[in-house]
């Protein structure tokens, strides 16, 4: 099995100074470590594109969630945000027919090539060297999926893929110790309808 963080280790030491990075952002959570570890190689565009979140309330809670913490701390290089469209209805189409499919499952993985795909789309419109995502910060996310996804991108759109799994490292704990540390919103589903009813599902197990 291939060790993504040692990926990442070899790209970071073959920069000669620091690149462009457009990098994909789920939430302000996953992307706290994420920033704060590429920051020191990247001169970074937070991408807020997760049209998987379904309630426009949500959606704009964790964006400007996001958009706090980039105002708030202070980076060893610039880090700047583009803020996506909200476009639930590009997840639901993407979803018909696999609504009932488990959390995990190939209904994530078309989620992640959407997300990913635009974020290679702007990095190659806006002339970036890497494009990336956060995604891989969860333990709930698959990261040699992740990774699958950006390797065909990048070949697909010709800008490179930063390959990298950030939760390896204690990634995910240091986002837990940054969030507390900022007061992030923490949310418990990963935004998309399906998601949410089987944390309600779960939490009602609980009581029982």
């Amino acid at each position: 099995m291939t060790n993504y963080q040692l990926e990442t280790d070899r790209i970071i030491s073959g920069l000669d100074k620091p690149k462009r990075l457009l990098l994909h952002c789920c939430c302000a959570p996953c992307s706290s470590y994420v920033l704060e570890y590429l920051t020191k190689y990247f001169i970074i565009t937070a991408f807020f594109y997760n049209p998987n979140i379904t309630e426009y309330d949500e959606y704009e809670k964790r964006k400007n969630e996001l958009k706090r913490y980039i105002g708030e701390v202070e980076f060893t290089n610039p880090v700047n945000m583009i803020d996506g469209d909200y476009e639930p209805q590009n997840f639901f189409d993407m979803a018909k027919g696999k609504e009932d499919i488990p959390e995990g499952g190939e209904r994530c993985f078309m989620c992640y090539r959407m997300r990913m795909e635009r974020a290679a789309e702007i990095a190659k419109a806006g002339g970036y060297d890497y494009f990336c995502t956060t995604l891989s910060v969860s333990p709930h996310k698959n990261a040699a999926k992740l990774n699958e996804i950006g390797g065909e991108l990048e070949k697909l759109y010709g800008v490179k893929y930063l390959y990298s799994d950030f939760k390896k490292r204690n990634g995910y704990k240091r986002s837990i110790e940054l969030s507390a540390q900022y007061g992030l919103y923490r949310q418990n589903y990963c935004g998309c309808v399906y998601s949410r009813n089987l944390s309600i599902k779960e939490k009602n197990l609980e009581k029982t």
